[in-house]
């Protein structure tokens, strides 16, 4: 597997990750909005926008993980078919 590829997994990982700072910011960022909307925030509603940032965050790292897998899989097998050529 390609450098690149675990770059990209890691970038993704990196992406989905909220510090506590993170989280008190996107809080106060959805209480915010919610009055602006004059809605009532809730914990279900900001527990709802949280999740939605993991499934975000979990699809971005999962295509990254499935690039780099199809990546080596291609690898191993072009270097299979070179070991077969080379003692043939």
């Amino acid at each position: 597997m390609e450098r690149q590829d675990y770059n990209k997994a890691e970038n993704a990982v990196d992406k989905a990750k909220w510090t506590v700072n993170d989280y008190a910011d996107r809080a106060k960022d959805y209480i915010r909005e919610q009055k602006h909307k004059n809605a009532e925030p809730t914990a279900d509603g900001w527990m709802e926008r949280a999740k939605e940032n993991v499934s975000d965050a979990w699809e971005d790292t999962k295509d990254a993980v499935s690039d780099a897998w199809e990546k080596t899989k291609d690898w191993s097998e072009d270097a299979k078919a070179e070991v077969r050529k080379a003692t043939n």
